[in-house]
């Protein structure tokens, strides 16, 4: 009976190291090597400073930025330790009345656009951190950024435009524009 415990108490210790340090050091380590960036959050800097992360979402409200996902995190809008969606259903009315309020929003901030609103822009994901829109909702609020920086509608589309990533590998997910990436060349070209 002794040599069983020793045995167990010996396989355990032992995977306790490998599982538990060893492994976890060696991916550390490679991912460092190899993904250093990634690794590290996907940190964005301005003048050596952190200003967000490419991966999470923040919260534009001025009309003179690109507005992202609504965020469904609590307590605040895209707060990345509490990565979650409202949770509510098709049917529910709070679900509606929240998309309500959030077109209305869209609408007061720009009165004379008329266009259908890509519905990302009302309703908000699974993880409530959403970094990148669509290229509709991106055009969707051209006018209004053009208007509020005074600046030509077309080159505001052409950094869309430029701004603009296609689906990974050719094939997968949908194309998308970076919030963050986007407001940054909008503050490069007009502070």
């Amino acid at each position: 009976m002794g040599k069983l415990i020793r045995q167990a108490l010996f396989l355990f210790i032992g995977m306790t190291v490998l599982t538990g340090v060893l492994y976890p050091l060696a991916a550390t380590g490679l991912a460092q090597f190899v993904f250093p960036k990634q690794a590290n959050g996907s940190i964005v800097e301005r003048d050596g400073k952190a200003i967000g992360s490419s991966l999470i979402g923040q919260s534009f409200t001025e009309p003179r930025y690109f507005w992202g996902r609504p965020s469904a995190t609590a307590p605040n809008a895209n707060n990345a330790a509490s990565s979650s969606g409202s949770n509510q259903g098709p049917t529910n009315p709070a679900l509606a009345d929240a998309a309500k309020g959030r077109l209305a929003t869209l609408r007061s901030a720009d009165p004379g656009n008329d266009a259908p609103v890509p519905v990302e822009l009302v309703t908000a994901s699974a993880s409530g951190l959403d970094p990148d829109i669509s290229p509709a909702a991106a055009r969707y609020q051209v006018a209004r950024v053009a208007r509020a920086r005074g600046m030509d509608p077309a080159v505001v589309e052409a950094l869309v435009d430029a701004h603009m990533q296609g689906r990974q590998l050719g094939i997968l997910g949908e194309p998308r524009v970076n919030v963050l990436a986007l407001n940054l060349a909008l503050d490069d070209v007009h502070r």
